[in-house]
């Protein structure tokens, strides 16, 4: 029977994940935390088969305790259940190891049936954000035109990570909303983007920045 930790610093919501798979015949809840120190302290203890997690957590976020439980523990599945709908969250949490990603306003049968996938070695992966993950994995990699960028496109790559507009990147960085254009125009031809959002994720993917709490 495929066991199950769940992984939220809310309780209501660890509670309806244990009822909702109390009625599967086929998963136990094994073990809950609510931070990511909780959690690793737990897994000295078990090994669960999958394990839910919200991204937003207390101390250390979902996304880096995922690369931490693939790292030392490479056969437990990893299911981030979050609120976030942004990219760069989706796409630095399969960077990381994440097995599948679902949104906390799926109805409760797409989470069962996601660690049912999870279980049969598939990954999950919202359709709203396929053509995204396959676009991005078309790309040739541009290891050599990140290291082109310069210190000036590096700190407005990073504000486009913050998700500031141009104006704000010019009043973040003092200088004006022409000089944002032209870096923003040369950072998407060195990355080989076409928009911020593929910034963002070609940024993330390749750690050109740190992902933004």
């Amino acid at each position: 029977m495929p066991a199950i930790m769940i992984i939220d610093d809310h309780a209501v919501l660890r509670d309806g994940l244990k009822t909702i798979f109390s009625m599967e015949d086929d998963f136990t809840v094994v073990a809950e935390a609510e931070t990511a120190k909780e959690a690793m302290e737990k897994l000295t203890g078990i090994t669960p088969d999958v394990i839910i997690m919200d991204i937003n957590l207390p101390g250390e976020n979902g996304v880096d305790l995922t690369k931490r439980i693939k790292e030392k523990y490479k056969g437990i599945k990893v299911l981030i259940l979050t609120m976030h709908k942004h990219e760069e969250y989706f796409m630095a949490a399969i960077r990381n190891g994440a097995d599948g990603y679902v949104l906390k306003d799926a109805p409760s049968e797409e989470v069962v049936t996601a660690v049912r996938t999870l279980m049969t070695g598939e990954a999950v992966i919202p359709s709203s954000m396929t053509r995204t993950l396959l676009t991005m994995h078309q790309q040739p990699e541009q290891e050599k035109a990140d290291k082109e960028l310069t210190e000036r496109e590096k700190e407005v790559l990073d504000c486009l990570v913050k998700g500031l507009s141009n104006k704000e990147v010019a009043e973040e960085l003092l200088i004006s909303d022409k000089t944002v254009k032209i870096h923003v125009s040369n950072i998407f031809k060195k990355l080989g983007v076409k928009s911020r959002s593929q910034a963002v994720i070609h940024a993330i993917q390749h750690q050109l920045v740190s992902i933004p709490e």
